[in-house]
């Protein structure tokens, strides 16, 4: 090896570099321990079976090879020469990456794998913060959230029949995860992708992007062909991700990431502020 460059973007716990090796070849290798964060080397692993079974069409940089021993995964990918979206997002960053995004999902349709996994599950056993929220009566929600809790929970309890449907779903896309390479977008870490209905992947998407200084969450859907996808199924698939953060951010930091719970809390309030305005509720 000749050089690195640490990436200091994304959530992981572990190394994240691109490489010069002494032949030249560049590449980019993502590494953890299990003593870093006891969970990540099983995301790890998942991502690199799910990279390893996409089409060679998918705009997803190919997995080289990985390794697995002693607590250590590894997984080397061809090196992108790119960048993440600007910060605020700009016009013509987005111009770019939303048709890509759609081409992908259009490619990924029907799934041409399978993950073993689906948003509808997520959804239902993972996804559901306002389920716990009601339970726990936790008062250090917002007045809105501690006055509509139950409708929260009720219409939160509908996403995972409104989720259902059979496109591969990165079920993570936001900056972090994007690269752009001249006029080329490729869509980076992979672990959490299942099936579901293509439209779930742009609604978990909006959020981010108007926290970032992008358009709000409303008007870049509108970008997106939801194929008409009905109002309140937009609703509470966006209603039960936002019981998902605001809930996630109240709990304490994950080992090796002192970071994620301020992220989550600030697209869960975009998120909150998106649901308010969609449904109407006082």
């Amino acid at each position: 090896m000749s050089a690195a460059i640490t990436q200091p973007a994304g959530f992981s716990p572990g190394l994240a570099s691109r490489l010069v090796l002494a032949d030249g070849r560049r590449v980019f290798l993502k590494a953890v321990h299990e003593s870093g964060n006891p969970d990540t080397p099983g995301i790890h692993r998942r991502e690199a079976r799910i990279v390893a079974a996409l089409p060679a069409s998918a705009p997803v940089p190919r997995l080289l090879w990985s390794h697995d021993e002693d607590g250590w995964v590894a997984l080397c990918f061809e090196d992108v020469d790119g960048r993440h979206p600007h910060e605020p997002w700009t016009e013509h960053d987005l111009a770019i990456v939303v048709p890509a995004l759609t081409r992908m999902s259009t490619g990924l349709t029907p799934s041409p794998i399978d993950t073993g996994e689906t948003a509808a599950g997520a959804l239902s056993r993972h996804i559901n913060g306002w389920q716990v929220a009601l339970a726990s009566r936790d008062e250090r929600f917002d007045p809105w959230v501690r006055k509509n809790l139950e409708r929260l929970a009720q219409l939160e309890a509908r996403a995972p029949e409104a989720a259902d449907g059979d496109t591969l779903l990165h079920f993570d896309i936001r900056a972090d995860n994007i690269l752009i390479s001249g006029d080329r977008v490729y869509v980076v870490d992979w672990p959490w992708a299942r099936s579901g209905a293509a439209w779930v992947d742009w609604v978990a998407f909006a959020p981010s992007v108007a926290m970032q200084g992008g358009p709000d969450p409303e008007s870049l859907l509108r970008r997106f062909d939801v194929g008409g996808a009905a109002h309140e199924a937009i609703d509470a698939v966006l209603c039960s991700l936002a019981g998902y953060f605001m809930v996630e951010a109240l709990a304490p930091s994950p080992p090796g990431l002192p970071t994620l719970r301020a992220f989550q809390a600030a697209q869960g309030r975009q998120a909150i502020a998106w649901l308010r305005e969609r449904t109407g509720w006082d």
